[in-house]
């Protein structure tokens, strides 16, 4: 929807007040397909993720560090799928793809914030493993209840306030077209809709993913190389093993979640890479969240013994 205002360098322009999101385009047979399979990764999503939670907070013998982390990733993970899923499905169910200005611009805020941390708690927890496979003997005292949890705020509010800038969006002009060639709300896609000037808008961005989201990144990868290390030089194969296993799950959703990111926010956003993007989007913003509790479900011993406990107390009753 479009209304007419007044500018005094533009003179008479239409406003936009409302987005077209483009999605995945218009065939109907694919339309049917996407949401049905959206709508699975969602609901498995949730069901995942918040089984974990359950899990976390019910066991006592995961009353640790490791867990009390993993616990708020998949608690960031449910919201995070849940600002940009519900709209798709809603868009691919009924065919109405519109979304109001303010709407995105909130949708935007909160899948950047919930981005931002992500990349605080997954440093959080590399910091973690770090301590406890680099310095185990000091990792108790280290790796505290009191620690634990400024860690845990901190990389929450760390997340939401490296993106506070973009609430100053609600002050541009967006006065046509009003077609976003996405499936959610982004940064780029949004900003090159304005007809106002943007430039420090885009200076903020930058300055801001510089302050906030490249040192957990280069947190998160000096704590690899420490740990690698360390793994590489324990002279007991069995070490070695239990050493590797205790952080490969977490190495393998950094990787995922990281090589996404960096292809979709720093590749050029060409005509010819945009498909690449969409899919790149979807996979740190839908299938990450999904992965993340098969992984650490599949591959971690404690995890699956708490999960064996609960079915069978579930079954008994």
């Amino acid at each position: 929807m479009m209304e007419p205002t007044e500018n005094k360098h533009q003179g008479n322009q239409t406003t936009v007040t409302e987005f077209i999101l483009l999605g995945f385009g218009d065939l109907p047979q694919l339309q049917i397909f996407l949401f049905l399979l959206f709508l699975v990764i969602y609901i498995a999503t949730m069901a995942g993720n918040i089984l974990i939670i359950v899990l976390v907070v019910a066991e006592q013998h995961l009353h640790t560090p490791m867990y009390f982390f993993l616990g708020n990733l998949s608690c960031l993970e449910t919201s995070y799928t849940s600002t940009m899923l519900p709209r798709v499905l809603a868009g691919l169910l009924t065919g109405d793809r519109t979304i109001s200005v303010t709407g995105c611009i909130v949708q935007l805020y909160f899948f950047c914030s919930l981005a931002g941390t992500e990349c605080c708690l997954l440093s959080v927890m590399s910091y973690d493993r770090y301590l406890a496979i680099c310095k185990p003997l000091h990792y108790t005292a280290l790796m505290n209840g009191r620690l634990c949890l400024q860690l845990a705020v901190g990389s929450w509010i760390g997340g939401f306030a490296s993106v506070a800038f973009l609430i100053s969006m609600s002050q541009i002009t967006f006065c046509g077209p009003n077609e976003i060639d996405h499936f959610f709300c982004d940064f780029n896609p949004i900003i090159k809709l304005s007809c106002s000037d943007t430039h420090w808008l885009e200076v903020s961005a930058v300055i801001h993913s510089c302050i906030f989201t490249f040192p957990p990144f280069l947190l998160t990868l000096a704590s690899y190389v420490h740990i690698i290390t360390t793994i590489i030089r324990n002279p007991s194969p069995t070490g070695r093993q239990k050493a590797f296993s205790t952080c490969s799950s977490h190495l393998i959703v950094v990787t995922i979640f990281y090589v996404t990111l960096i292809i979709v926010y720093l590749l050029s956003d060409s005509d010819a890479l945009r498909d690449l993007n969409k899919v790149c989007s979807v996979f740190y913003g839908v299938l990450t969240p999904l992965v993340n509790p098969l992984i650490y479900s599949l591959r971690n011993k404690e995890v699956n013994k708490a999960l064996r406990k609960a079915l069978l107390r579930f079954f008994v009753f």
